[in-house]
């Protein structure tokens, strides 16, 4: 059987933290002028779907392929009702809201969808940085204190970023991406974000943007101190309950997987086929589980590829 493999139609989000960097950095047609913040590459959502844009599949929804050919293209052992991964390319061209998604506990009430994600930083301006938790020794009393002054900055845990690190958050960890960041994003298949802090900034219509204070005190970890954002040479990034993430620094072939499943890559940096296909950076594409014995092959010298797997 010839490798096959599976590309999506990409939807582009505005916001107001975002840019045109998915045009500059990776060549994409960015539909009007205003600032694109998120690329959703890969979603099963009831309000937001990916269709297909080349195989013999396209036209087709990502949830009809779940709900109608899950074994074929994914493989076996697979349960939910829709896929549960969502992958996002971030353009920060701005400083986004300081957050935070509920964990499994934190789940407050029925329409809070439990939320982790892995950040991987594909470019970085020179003074761009990641907020990360809290700084040694701050406690509640501390931070709801600053909510009320709006004068947190001095109690977030701030690191410098860096091309190809990368950053595991949980449920509960306060994050903020700070300007000049591109971003693959990995994460659940949730759409749930508390907005804590927003840095006093106003929306276009100049209205302070909508806050949701109550619930992010109840999701919040306050023993999460100064986490690390993580630059090691590790294949695998991080493995959860919800999503498998390595990265392949990519001389030579090597076979998609060695089970009969699906993988998710996206392409970091250089070039990589996948059987007539070529991609380059900022591309996805998914190698469907009939294909999996089937092989990568980076050109021009080393790639840098994700592979994502449940």
């Amino acid at each position: 059987m010839p490798a096959e493999c599976l590309t999506f139609e990409p939807l582009y989000i505005e916001r107001i933290w975002g840019g045109r960097k998915l045009q500059s950095y990776f060549g994409r047609s960015l539909p009007g002028t205003n600032p694109i913040g998120e690329s959703w590459e890969l979603v099963d959502r009831e309000d937001a779907q990916s269709i297909v844009s080349e195989s013999k599949f396209r036209g087709t929804s990502l949830h009809e392929i779940w709900t109608n050919r899950r074994e074929e293209i994914f493989g076996e052992g697979y349960h939910s009702v829709r896929f549960p991964i969502l992958v996002k390319i971030l353009d920060a061209s701005d400083t986004l809201s300081l957050q935070v998604h509920p964990g499994l506990e934190g789940a407050i009430d029925g329409l809070a969808e439990p939320k982790a994600e892995l950040w991987y930083i594909v470019a970085a301006e020179k003074q761009a940085g990641i907020y990360v938790g809290l700084k040694q020794n701050v406690c509640r009393r501390d931070f709801e204190s600053a909510l009320q002054t709006g004068k947190l900055l001095d109690l977030l845990h701030r690191v410098p970023s860096h091309p190809d690190s990368y950053l595991f958050i949980p449920g509960g960890r306060l994050h903020a991406i700070d300007a000049g960041n591109v971003i693959f994003e990995i994460q659940q298949n949730s759409d749930t974000t508390y907005r804590v802090f927003d840095w006093n900034r106003l929306d276009r219509s100049g209205r302070p943007r909508q806050l949701h204070i109550a619930e992010s005190l109840r999701c919040i970890d306050f023993n999460d101190f100064e986490p690390t954002l993580n630059r090691g040479e590790a294949e695998n990034l991080v493995t959860c309950d919800w999503f498998r993430v390595e990265r392949w620094y990519m001389k030579e072939r090597r076979q998609a997987n060695l089970l009969p499943k699906f993988s998710i890559f996206q392409v970091v940096s250089g070039i990589v086929s996948f059987g007539t296909r070529v991609f380059r950076q900022g591309d996805l594409f998914l190698v469907p589980a009939v294909s999996h014995e089937s092989a990568l092959t980076p050109h021009e010298g080393t790639a840098t590829i994700l592979r994502t797997t449940l």
